[in-house]
């Protein structure tokens, strides 16, 4: 009797360490974010930035650089604001029952910023949807979508250059190596054109969009520390559109002469590659580290190519497709840990 009255309370002491652990494991992955919804949001955001670059091709005919950028803005402002008041009254319905949670694509906070971030915010918006849109429509009226898309993928070695210049980190043998390669990618395609033509002033604008694409990357990473994903664009889009408000005039200009297509064109851009896709974009880019957001983006240049070979017809050249294969191959050698 008595051997048995000394196992019998072992078997609970060891069983509740073993279940206070189990529980405790389950509350934590119940608290963890799913990761399927971050992957469909990067997902559409490649699709959706993809189809921007074969879209403004297809629109370029038509309409200018810059009316184009504000009817696309325009669009975009005016699809995110629905949006706003839409998950304003959900969340405002939700109020008396607590709770968000995680992965919810509803903002986290209601209040605006304000002042040094509010700022910030509008600086962000008149760098991105203003002054990155324009160059980059202005490079496609030069040079094709492939091109374009490809010479914007440079974009993350110019954020790790400015890490290193800016934020004083340290520059590695990976990072030199990578930028050397990315770039001697850039002079390829510089050199020939991806369609077998090249336009020295459209592969120079393409590149500013890229600086300008690491400058809104850089900014909008720091602010989504201080502000939700969801505000940040829309107010970044309002500030964007006003920016380019001196483009009113040339807007309504070409509106009344521009087929049908085109038109639709333009409205395709602001409702889906920019209101959608940068939702979508600062939903990933606030839940992913930047090295994987950097690394979804890889895949935004080939699925142009494809889009463009398809939709467009434009045949990439071989020695164009090879300064492309370059770029990606720096970028990830650069951005790779």
């Amino acid at each position: 009797m008595s051997s048995p009255s000394i196992t019998r309370p072992a078997a609970p002491t060891r069983a509740v360490p073993e279940d206070t652990g189990t529980a405790a494991y389950t509350r934590r992955e119940e608290e963890r974010p799913r990761s399927w919804p971050i992957v469909a949001a990067a997902a559409t955001t490649v699709l959706l930035w993809a189809s921007a670059f074969v879209g403004i091709r297809f629109a370029g005919h038509d309409y200018s650089p810059g009316a184009m950028a504000l009817g696309r803005m325009a669009a975009a402002s005016a699809a995110l604001s629905v949006f706003v008041a839409f998950t304003a009254g959900v969340r405002r319905a939700r109020a008396p029952h607590a709770g968000r949670r995680p992965g919810d694509l509803a903002p986290r906070r209601a209040a605006l910023p304000r002042g040094g971030v509010l700022g910030l915010v509008v600086l962000w918006g008149v760098a991105w949807f203003g002054g990155y849109n324009l160059a980059l429509n202005a490079a496609e009226r030069l040079v094709d979508a492939g091109t374009a898309a490809l010479l914007v993928a440079v974009a993350p070695i110019l954020v790790a250059v400015a890490a290193v210049v800016v934020l004083g980190e340290r520059l590695t043998n990976r990072l030199g190596v990578g930028v050397a390669v990315a770039f001697a990618g850039v002079a390829l395609i510089a050199a020939s054109g991806f369609t077998g033509h090249a336009d020295r002033l459209g592969v120079a604008l393409a590149v500013l969009s890229a600086m300008l694409y690491a400058f809104g990357v850089l900014l909008q990473k720091r602010l989504l520390a201080r502000i939700d994903a969801v505000p940040m664009t829309w107010l970044g889009a309002l500030a964007g559109t006003a920016a380019l408000l001196p483009f009113a005039p040339t807007l309504l200009e070409e509106l009344a002469a521009a087929p049908l297509p085109a038109t639709l064109g333009v409205l395709f851009l602001g409702v889906f590659p920019t209101a959608i896709g940068f939702l979508t974009w600062g939903y990933v880019l606030s839940r992913w580290t930047a090295g994987r957001t950097t690394a979804a983006t890889y895949l935004v240049p080939p699925v142009t190519v494809l889009l463009s070979w398809t939709l467009l017809g434009e045949v990439p050249a071989p020695l164009a497709l090879l300064g492309g294969a370059f770029c990606l191959a720096g970028v990830v050698l650069a951005t790779r840990r």
